[in-house]
């Protein structure tokens, strides 16, 4: 996971200079906060460690951030055994939802299992032709409407299609809509109502994808949608193009939701499930020794 992480560390590392087996706390706070985590939890990390670090004692803080012993409660994402089950793909547009959609569907087709798509992007007639050209690049099955057709209607459509063809994954597409705009927000509780009711009020979820060059500002939107649909757990794209990867840490302690994937590339196998381990060393190699 380091290579994700790479402009990241290499930014941590050019503000510490030589790296040593131990570094000074005045010194680590300045290189945390250029890595975008937000200062609250910073505050929290470095609180009780003495003013010379050593790599364990930060180890041991991290760890405990994000087993949730401190600073925020852990959440996981929650099984649903439910077939088919639906993921409602939900955040603003460039964040990269189309791209990641097809990157699911291909982890799921790689698994042996059977994939629905749902072009629910019906304001942007680009999006669903590029939906398009992944689902025939992957060999498997869409549905679409037409240009500025009902996204709500579209929903349902495609569930509907999903349990009458047996699949076992059902991942719709939605608008890239800015937090702001109250009536794409009112249009996408509209959308999850309609899914609960094409699932009989049955389980499902709903990602939020997060554009990872705009570091903590994210959380911003995040928090908007989050308020407006309960979201199950985040993706953050594009993190291998940034120095602000330290903003998962505000992520996950803002928000309260689990992280699930990373992507890291344009490709279909450009997606990495989210590692805490990993990230933690990652983050320590950038500093010490």
């Amino acid at each position: 996971m380091f290579e994700i992480f790479k402009k990241t560390a290499q930014n941590i590392s050019s503000l510490i200079g030589t790296k040593a087996p131990t570094i000074d706390k005045d010194c680590l706070e300045t290189a945390l906060i250029e890595a975008d985590i937000d200062y609250a939890i910073i505050d929290s990390l470095l609180a009780h460690l003495p003013q010379t670090i050593k790599r364990n004692q930060l180890e041991v803080a991290l760890e405990r951030f994000f087993r949730g012993e401190s600073y925020y409660d852990k959440v996981v994402l929650k099984p649903i055994a439910i077939k088919p089950l639906v993921e409602l793909i939900i955040g603003v547009n460039g964040a990269g939802k189309t791209t990641t959609i097809a990157k699911l569907a291909k982890r799921y087709i790689t698994q042996g299992k059977k994939v629905l798509l749902g072009a629910g992007d019906t304001f942007r007639a680009a999006a669903t032709e590029q939906l398009k050209l992944w689902s025939a690049k992957l060999g498997t099955d869409i549905i679409t409407t037409q240009h500025g057709g009902d996204p709500s209607a579209l929903a349902f459509d495609t569930i509907q299609a999903g349990i009458a063809r047996g699949v076992d994954h059902i991942i719709i597409d939605t608008a890239g809509r800015l937090h702001n705009q109250t009536n794409l927000k009112n249009e996408l509780v509209k959308i999850s109502q309609v899914c609960s009711k094409a699932l009989n009020h049955q389980e499902f979820r709903k990602i939020l994808i997060l554009d990872g060059t705009q570091g903590s500002s994210a959380i911003t939107q995040a928090k908007v949608f989050h308020e407006n649909i309960h979201i199950d757990g985040i993706i953050i794209t594009k993190l291998d193009g940034t120095s602000k990867g330290g903003a998962i840490l505000s992520i996950i302690h803002e928000l309260k939701l689990p992280i699930l994937f990373l992507g890291i590339g344009e490709k279909a196998d450009d997606l990495v499930p989210f590692d805490e381990n990993s990230f933690i060393q990652s983050l320590l190699d950038s500093i010490f020794e």
